[in-house]
């Protein structure tokens, strides 16, 4: 290939078979494969430059690397040389699909010496010009222990002999692209980690300050100024406790009666931050507890005896908290089903209501929804909600028991 042009190279420039004439040769295309192989992690950088590398060391006229997909149901043309190199990351072949596909599905090099229409596996593909070309040589790109990770293939205008020698070579060269693939991928897949573990670390510092700021404006705007009042109380008191008796019992009994209402309000914000009940009960005594809460509706119970991990225990008993106080702020509903249940290996809660229901398409903000979500998504949960105008609500937490799984 030239690359400033994209025209095919004069035939005559390629003989037969790979043209390595000496071990020394392929002893360098090893060592340049080892080389671009550890200047870095990124996938395609290494695929584009093992393509270059293969060309320029065997005479071949363009070099196509196919990557397997995390899936492993198909392949990606991760690199290849000019000017085919600005379609990597566009071709996808399924596996098993053409020449390709076959010797992913089969791990077995395959070679078309010319006439590759006639070949039953063939499969043309426009973007790559094959017809443009006579030979091929394929060979999957498979090592230990990352098993098959892709394909090589080589191309050549003019009719080319490929010897045992040059597949055995293709097949080492296969083998060290393959290893260097794996532990691109590997890095990939723990940077992916590490930043989706860095999402769920500010997601949780989100949901702590958000806490904080409801805690702190409920104890501002509730016992601080009980508080306040309470001492203007005491001060009164303090003023006609010898010139009016009377005045100042009833100021004591005003001071008793909003220490009385200080405490409960106190006991609810501690309540905010660790809800007692579940220590006592665990989550079921918790449902029920809130089911028993619940004013004016009538709550049916289905829930499991079993306790879980404090986090997830905090997280659903939250979920059934909200949802509850939904319905009965929203829904008009006169019944609520709450059930829970663990069912291989996820935690599930329920609460479905007989009230008006919501398009769900809509603005749906009024009900509390966005919190629910969030909540059991920092535990690594989804939270599902299926309603309609006029026919009830039903909103579903599933989470993993196993923390490893959570984020």
């Amino acid at each position: 290939m030239n690359p400033s042009t994209g025209s095919l190279r004069d035939p005559a420039a390629s003989g037969p078979g790979l043209g390595l004439v000496s071990l020394e040769q392929e002893n360098a295309l090893l060592l340049g494969i080892i080389d671009a192989a550890s200047t870095g992690p990124a996938i395609e950088p290494l695929a584009a430059a093992v393509a270059g590398l293969i060309t320029q060391a065997t005479a071949t006229d363009v070099c196509f690397v196919h990557v397997l997909d995390d899936g492993g149901g198909s392949l990606t043309l991760a690199g290849a040389t000019p000017p085919f190199d600005v379609q990597a990351g566009r071709i996808r072949l399924p596996l098993g699909s053409g020449v390709t596909g076959w010797v992913a599905s089969h791990c077995e090099p395959a070679v078309i010496i010319e006439r590759k229409e006639d070949d039953a596996r063939y499969v043309p593909i426009p973007a790559l010009r094959g017809t443009e070309f006579t030979s091929m040589a394929s060979v999957p790109m498979a090592c230990d222990p990352a098993g098959l990770v892709g394909v090589l293939n080589v191309h050549t205008v003019r009719r080319r002999e490929f010897t045992e020698r040059d597949i055995r070579l293709l097949m080492v060269i296969g083998r060290l692209v393959a290893g260097a693939l794996h532990k691109a991928r590997m890095h990939r897949r723990l940077a992916a980690r590490e930043r989706a573990h860095e999402r769920f670390a500010e997601q949780v510092i989100a949901a702590q300050e958000t806490e904080r700021r409801r805690l702190a404006g409920d104890i501002h705007d509730g016992i601080s100024q009980r508080l306040v009042t309470l001492s203007y109380y005491l001060d009164a008191v303090g003023h006609s406790l010898v010139d009016d008796p009377v005045c100042a019992a009833e100021q004591l009994g005003c001071a008793r009666d909003l220490v009385d209402l200080t405490l409960e309000e106190a006991r609810a914000a501690i309540g905010g931050l660790r809800p007692p009940v579940l220590d006592d009960l665990g989550l079921a005594g918790g449902l029920a507890s809130l089911a028993r809460s619940i004013p004016g509706i009538e709550v049916h119970l289905a829930v499991a005896d079993q306790r879980l991990p404090e986090h997830l225990e905090i997280a659903l008993y939250r979920v059934a908290q909200e949802g509850l106080q939904n319905a009965l702020k929203h829904a008009s509903a006169s019944t609520i089903e709450l059930a829970f249940a663990v069912r291989g290996g996820l935690a599930e809660l329920r609460l479905t209501d007989d009230g008006v229901g919501f398009d769900t398409a809509s603005d749906s903000s009024g009900y509390g929804l966005q919190s629910m979500a969030e909540r059991i998504d920092l535990v690594g949960g989804t939270l599902t909600v299926v309603s309609r105008t006029g026919s009830g609500t039903s909103v579903t937490a599933t989470a993993p028991m196993s923390p490893a799984t959570t984020g």
